[in-house]
């Protein structure tokens, strides 16, 4: 529970923020006739004075989206070196000298998980439905206890206490079975929960993305089908089917092509009304904390370490105390320019996903240009006919469902394919094993290639597929030919058209100091979904090295979207306690000091 962690405790709200909630209306009130009503300006700004209430300052429709981010960078500057510019907007005698506007919370990442965090930050809450009946009658008994109180405000450990299912973060699987319960057994049960926008709940925020809504959805390989079902893929309060059905879009199946979902969650952002929330096309460079002096409140200082709470600085100097997050980035406008910006927030949520590094082998000649890394270009490469009429066959590295692709796409081309992994074909952890034949028929056929087409079995050297189980690569050669060795430690070297290499995906995290290596469960280990997911508390999912610091989706292991949804009600979760803690401090007349620490 939040409540229960040290980083939990109530925060000291600064004396300016508390003049201003005692002379502003709540959010959803109608602001009262002698409110000051600032003049028209050319660009919208974000307000201070509308902050606590939970809205962005309204803004015209026929003004891009792009604008509201750049007006951060024409009054923050872009370095702190720089005297920060006010805000045109803020009465002067409620902000203190070296004031900095500071967001409560940014999201890093516009795919499902920002997506769903971003929902449940605008004020939507999951209500047991008044006809529900859970099939899992311990937790149905449990929901009954507190039906009056939305999902959010209820105790999410006792929650899920008992429960099981294919995510190892608890609340992933207690959401899920909340949205489809015993989904993993068969059923098609509808959701036991039916929401609600409550406008009080809107917790200020800014969604950050490399492009529109949907993240890396947008740019997967576009004939291929998604491995989870349709309604797996769905975010809450929008069916799937109903939205593919609404626009006269033939499902044919229960799997999708990733282009319907990609459709599908750009228009969730439109139809939930959280399109306000969203920046596109921003790139994040460094996300930092800032630090001031124990005994100086009118001094800040910058500093990159992001895992020690306090610093002790030697010869009896002052301990700094860690303050709020520094964003910083540029957003890309339409003529290609970069605008630099600079954000300062409470709290900063990584929903990043892995699909940024591809993986690599590491090996000699891995960066010769005919070495891919990724389904689109060699998606590229066929559409613009460079593989037509070639004699060699295509190197295909990798045993898992993206490389299976790449078969598939080789095979429905006429173009020969050798296939190289590390495996044996009859290795459990394949992912072939933990699919069903009747609904993933052409990744079984991959598979029933790669165990009977071996390079071992009698077969024509210039057959359309030839496997190299328990193969390694050694080097690729400028000539276009690889070394290969096998688990005897035979070598053999092949010649190639192109080679593809697609042994999994990393998540890019540059932008924090070493990569943040420090947050995952391997200390000084790189990030990974599976081996070193980022550590987190399993109720709030605040990484446990670094407070005010949240991650969710495959960041902490949970790969499909259907799990990734419990992240994002672990984090409203956390966050809404914490703005209590906030509003009740503010009206016991504790709320002074200095920002949040």
């Amino acid at each position: 529970m939040c409540t229960g962690r040290r980083r939990d405790r109530a925060v000291r709200v600064p004396v300016w923020r508390r003049q201003e909630e005692e002379r502003e209306p709540a959010c959803g009130v109608s602001p009262q006739p002698h409110r000051w009503a600032p003049p028209a300006l050319p660009m919208p700004v974000w307000c201070c004075r509308c902050s606590l209430a939970g809205h962005f300052r309204t803004y015209s429709g026929t003004e891009t989206e792009g604008q509201l981010l750049n007006s951060f960078v024409q009054y923050f500057g872009d370095s702190l070196g720089r005297k920060i510019k006010r805000m045109p907007l803020i009465e002067e005698t409620v902000l203190p000298g070296d004031s900095l506007l500071t967001l409560p919370v940014v999201i890093i990442g516009n795919g499902p998980s920002g997506i769903c965090l971003s929902y449940l930050l605008s004020g939507y809450r999951p209500y047991l439905s008044p006809e529900a009946i859970h099939p899992n009658p311990i937790l149905h008994t449990k929901l009954e206890e507190a039906r009056h109180l939305s999902i959010v405000d209820q105790d999410l450990e006792y929650l899920s206490e008992g429960l099981e299912g294919r995510s190892s973060n608890p609340v992933a699987v207690l959401f899920d079975t909340l949205l489809h319960p015993d989904a993993d057994f068969g059923y098609d049960y509808p959701p036991v929960l039916h929401w609600k926008l409550e406008q009080h709940n809107y917790i200020p925020h800014i969604v950050l993305g490399k492009g529109p809504p949907g993240g890396a959805w947008h740019s997967m390989e576009g004939s291929m089908l998604t491995i989870s079902f349709g309604d797996w893929m769905e975010l809450p309060g929008l069916s799937f089917k109903e939205w593919a059905a609404s626009k006269r879009r033939n499902i044919k199946s229960d799997r999708v092509m990733p282009e319907e979902i990609a459709c599908y969650y750009k228009h969730y952002v439109k139809v939930m009304g959280l399109q306000k929330n969203f920046r596109d096309n921003v790139y994040i460079t460094s996300v930092s904390r800032l630090y001031r002096e124990k005994d100086d409140e009118g001094r800040s200082h910058q500093n990159e370490d992001i895992s020690t709470q306090h610093l002790e600085v030697e010869d009896g100097q002052k301990s700094l105390i860690k303050r709020n997050w520094e964003v910083r980035g540029y957003q890309r406008a339409t003529d290609g320019s970069h605008v630099p910006f600079c954000l300062f927030a409470e709290n900063v949520a990584l929903a990043t996903g892995t699909f940024d590094s591809p993986g690599r082998l590491q090996v000699e000649g891995e960066d010769f240009p005919f070495v891919l890394h990724s389904m689109s270009d060699f998606g590229a490469a066929i559409s613009k006919g460079k593989l037509r009429g070639k004699a060699d066959p295509v190197l295909i590295v990798g045993a898992g469902l993206t490389a299976a692709d790449a078969v598939l796409c080789a095979y429905n081309n006429n173009i020969p394919v050798v296939h190289v992994f590390r495996r044996r074909v009859t290795d459990t952890s394949l992912i072939f094993k933990q699919l069903p034949k009747k609904l993933y028929p052409e990744y079984h056929k991959v598979y029933h290639m790669m165990c009977t087409q071996s390079h071992t079995v009698d077969s024509n050297q210039h057959s359309a597929y030839t496997s190299f189980p328990e193969h390694n690569v050694l080097s690729f050669k400028p000539e276009m030919k690889c070394v290969l060795q096998s688990a005897s430690g035979l070598k053999k070297i092949l010649k190639f058209s192109v080679a593809l290499v697609l042994i999994g995906s990393h998540p890019n995290l540059f932008f924090l100091k070493d990569q943040g290596h420090s947050i995952g469960h391997h200390s000084n280990q790189p990030i990974t979904c599976k081996g070193n997911p980022i550590e987190i508390d399993p109720y709030t999912y605040e990484c446990t090295k670094e407070a005010n610091l949240f991650a969710l989706g495959p960041l902490v292991g949970d790969n499909f979207v259907r799990f990734l949804k419990g992240g994002a009600l672990g984090i409203a979760r956390c966050l809404a306690i914490r703005q209590k803690k906030k509003h009740e401090l503010i009206e016991s007349g504790d709320g002074g000091g200095e920002g949040v620490p």
